[in-house]
C-alpha cells in the first residue's frame, strides 16, 4: 500500500448534547461540555491510519493544550505529525458541535491556527511514498490549490472533499481526480467536469460516477446512529486508504460506507473510528 497525505485542518470540537436544536432565541439545556480532537482533515487522517494506512498530516495548531490533544490523537492512530506545525501565541481552530437525540448535528467552526497553513508549510518531500492526497476547504484555498499542484506533478491521486461547500476556483475541480460531496454539495455545484466523484445521500447511501462507466449506486448500512459527528471525514479517510491500495473507485467507496456507518454507532468523531478488527466484528454481527 502506498501512503496517504491529508493536508489541512486540526480542531477542537466542543460538543454539547440536548433533545433537540434550539430554535433562534432560544436557551436549551444541554449535557457536559466535552473537548474531543476532530477538525475535518485530522479526522480524516485518523480514521485512515486506524485502518492501517500509512498517513502523513499536514496542519497547524496552537501552543494549547487543545493542539496537544490534537497532536497526540493524530499520532496515536499511527499518522506522522512531524509537520503539524506548532503556532506560538494562536489558539488551536475549534468546532462548537451540538447533537440531538437522533445524533444530527450542527457545526460552527473557528479557524485559529488553521488560517496560518501556508504553502510553505509544504515539505519539499511532502508526497515522496504517496500514492493519495486528501484535501478539504477548512483552511487557505492557497495551500489546497499548492497541495494539489505539487500532488499532480508528483503522480498522486487527488481525493478533494468539498466541505464546507462553498464557491472554489476552476484549477482545483481541474487538478482533482475524484471528487466526494454530499448531495446538497453536489446540487449546488452543478456540472462540475470531474470525471471520477462519489455523492454521499446520508442513510440512502451514495452514488458512484467512475468515468465513462455507468452511475452506481452503494446502500448505506442500516445502523441505529448514535452521533453522526465525523461519519463523512470517516468515510472520506476509508475512500483515500482503499484508492491508495489499489482498489476500484466503487469498491472503495463500498468498503468508507461500512466505516462510516459504524463511526454513527459511537459518539465524536475521531474517538468512533474503527480498527481493521472493530469493523470485521462490526460487519459479522
Amino acid at each position: 500500500m502506498t501512503g496517504i497525505v491529508v493536508v489541512g485542518s486540526l480542531n477542537a470540537d466542543l460538543v454539547v448534547r440536548t433533545e433537540r436544536f434550539p430554535k433562534p432565541g432560544e436557551t436549551l439545556h444541554g449535557s457536559d461540555l466535552a473537548v474531543l480532537p476532530g477538525g475535518k482533515s485530522a479526522n480524516q487522517a485518523v480514521a485512515a491510519g486506524r485502518l492501517g494506512g500509512t498517513v502523513r498530516m499536514i496542519g497547524a495548531v496552537g501552543d494549547d493544550g487543545n493542539g496537544a490533544l490534537l497532536r497526540d490523537s493524530v499520532a496515536a492512530s499511527g499518522a506522522d505529525v512531524t509537520h503539524v506545525a506548532v503556532r506560538p501565541g494562536t489558539a488551536t481552530g475549534t468546532a462548537v458541535i451540538t447533537v440531538d437525540a437522533a445524533g444530527e448535528n450542527t457545526i460552527v467552526i473557528s479557524g485559529g491556527a488553521n488560517a496560518t497553513l501556508g504553502p510553505d508549510d509544504l515539505p519539499a518531500d511532502a508526497f515522496e511514498g504517496a500514492g493519495v492526497l486528501g484535501l478539504c476547504l477548512e483552511v487557505s484555498i492557497d495551500v489546497v490549490l499548492a497541495a494539489a499542484r505539487a500532488a499532480r506533478a508528483a503522480g498522486v491521486t487527488v481525493l478533494t472533499n468539498l466541505s464546507p461547500f462553498g464557491d472554489v476556483p476552476a484549477e482545483l475541480l481541474e487538478l482533482t481526480d475524484v471528487l466526494l460531496v454530499n448531495e446538497h454539495e453536489a446540487a449546488e455545484l452543478g456540472e462540475h467536469g470531474v470525471r471520477r466523484s462519489i455523492v454521499t445521500r446520508g442513510g440512502a447511501g451514495c452514488t458512484v460516477h467512475d468515468g465513462d462507466d455507468d452511475p452506481v449506486s452503494i446502500d448505506a448500512v442500516r445502523v441505529d446512529p448514535v452521533d453522526t459527528t465525523g461519519c463523512g471525514d470517516a468515510f472520506m479517510g476509508a475512500v483515500a486508504l482503499r484508492l491508495a491500495a489499489g482498489d476500484p473507485l466503487v469498491d472503495a467507496a463500498r468498503f468508507a460506507a461500512s466505516v462510516g456507518a459504524f463511526a454513527a454507532t459511537k459518539a465524536g468523531a475521531q474517538a468512533s473510528y474503527p480498527t481493521t478488527a472493530e469493523l470485521e466484528q462490526f460487519l459479522r454481527a
